[in-house]
């Protein structure tokens, strides 16, 4: 067999490499030394990024979907001539799975079930529902929101997806009944949503996409769930919808600030549940970031179009 032309870095070295070299190897690529290589697969975090890159390097793989710490450190500016993608749908699956898990709970009113210390049973709990026949607005229709869309289909639930250009979401399992809104038409869409999901990428365009006007044009048994970043929700203007029972409540794997300090009123709300951060769990991250790894290794290789193209004009 002929060894492979193209040589791909991994960097930096760390222990957990193995399924990434063998998604290289068995994409039609080499492993190799970085001085060698014609691209790198970066596994580190945005402060040890190499300050310069061989001239012969002509993509970098970033480890998360989320990049803006990446814009934060420099990585883009210092390295204009090289194409980076990101792991913007690696991990969609298992985020939009904690996203609907979410969800569900807000709308089962099971945090008031998990508080409790004996056996309770109400004829009615304030708001309790379902989602067959209500409206789940996804901010940000990518990866996770076309894996969150066929999850939501057989609850019945009725789909709005909310993208930058307004093209139809369209992709397996998806319904062609799903209505997509461009993202500056969004405004219209709050007075007919019964839940919103926000999955959107942080940018200066979608900080506080969420404040006190969007929550107070939501129902009060609406659920707001966050899997994006903690930006995107203006986090005091919650914090009073929620107190004051403006909406039904909000579920959050990301906050601002970030990590939730003690004490901060969220921890204490009962209609707020708070995940650390964690959709994508380290167990299921690696192996979800070499299949990404492999699929674009193998369209380099072939001289196709990356997945995950990282445009830093748009900051993502």
């Amino acid at each position: 067999m002929q060894e492979s032309a193209t040589t791909i870095a991994i960097g930096p070295e760390q222990p957990s490499t193995r399924l990434l070299e063998k998604a290289i190897v068995g994409a039609g690529a080499k492993v190799g030394e970085l001085a060698d290589a014609d691209a790198l697969i970066w596994t580190g975090t945005p402060d040890a990024f190499p300050t310069e890159l061989p001239a012969a390097v002509r993509w970098v793989q970033l480890p998360a979907a989320g990049i803006e710490d990446f814009f934060d450190a420099g990585v883009f500016a210092a390295h204009p001539d090289v194409l980076f993608t990101s792991a913007a749908g690696a991990f969609a699956h298992s985020v939009a799975e904690h996203a609907l898990m979410l969800l569900l709970a807000g709308v089962r009113y099971l945090p008031e079930h998990l508080r409790a210390t004996s056996w309770q049973q109400r004829e009615f709990f304030p708001h309790v529902g379902s989602l067959r026949g209500k409206t789940v607005t996804i901010l940000g229709a990518g990866g996770i929101g076309r894996a969150l869309i066929p999850m939501l289909a057989p609850l019945g639930a009725h789909v709005i997806a909310v993208n930058r250009s307004g093209r139809p979401v369209t992709g397996a399992g998806i319904p062609a009944e799903v209505e997509t809104v461009p993202a500056e038409q969004l405004s219209r869409v709050w007075s007919h949503t019964d839940h919103v999901v926000v999955a959107a990428p942080a940018t200066a365009e979608t900080r506080h996409l969420i404040g006190a006007d969007e929550l107070a044009r939501l129902r009060p048994s609406s659920w707001v769930i966050n899997v994006a970043r903690g930006s995107l929700i203006d986090t005091d203007a919650l914090v009073d919808a929620l107190s004051r029972g403006v909406i039904g409540g909000a579920g959050l794997d990301v906050t601002d600030p970030e990590p939730l300090p003690d004490g901060h009123p969220l921890w204490t709300l009962p209609n707020a549940i708070i995940t650390p951060h964690d959709s994508n769990p380290p167990q299921l991250r690696l192996a979800a970031f070499a299949d990404h790894v492999g699929a674009n290794v193998t369209r380099f290789v072939a001289g196709e179009p990356l997945l995950a193209i990282i445009e830093p004009e748009r900051g993502y």
